[in-house]
Formats: structure tokens, sequence, C-alpha cells
């Protein structure tokens, strides 16, 4: 993906949110923590915090997974989202090396 699509998946404040919630987890979703993270964080409780429709909240996770700061999986009828630390890894080095 082009630089300039990555920091347009990064200039939104509630898809920014997203992405520090999903750094920690246990703290930001702590409804989910009886049944664990394994997967990531359910997306009806990202959309429960984040207060939005759940088509944004879907588009946003959408933007934010073909940026490659997050990763899907479908379990049942739920899908879960957890951060690719690998993406921000990726990004502080071209921030490094290209600004």
């Amino acid at each position: 993906m082009e630089s300039i699509e990555i920091f347009k998946a990064l200039a939104n404040k509630s898809r920014l949110q997203m992405l520090e919630w999903l750094k920690e987890p246990e703290i930001n979703f702590p409804d989910q923590l009886q049944s664990g993270f394994e997967h990531g964080v359910c997306v009806g409780q990202i959309q429960a915090k984040a207060g939005l429709t759940q088509s944004t909240v879907s588009e946003y996770l959408s933007i934010l997974q073909r940026a490659g700061f997050i990763e899907s999986k479908r379990v049942g009828q739920w899908t879960y989202y957890k951060r690719n630390e690998g993406a921000f890894e990726a990004l502080s080095k071209l921030i490094q090396s290209n600004l």
C-alpha cells in the first residue's frame, strides 16, 4: 500500500481511537474479559465503545485492515479484530527512513 493511503487511514480520530483501544484490549474491553482475546476483540464490543453506527464502524475497520494495521478473524457469526504489530514496526521504519 502506498504511504499516502497509510496516512489517510490514520487521519481520523475514531480510527486512531480504535487502534489505541486494540493495543490494550484487556483494559479497554472489560466486557470481553471472561471470553478472552485469543481471536481479538469482537466487532460488537468495538461498535459499542465507539458509539458509532455499525456501518460506520465496519467501514473504519475495513480501512484499517486494508492499510494493514489490523487483522480480522471470523468465528461462527462473529468477527474479531486485533492489531497487526508488524504494520506499526513497518510504519516506524517508513517514517525514519523517508521523513
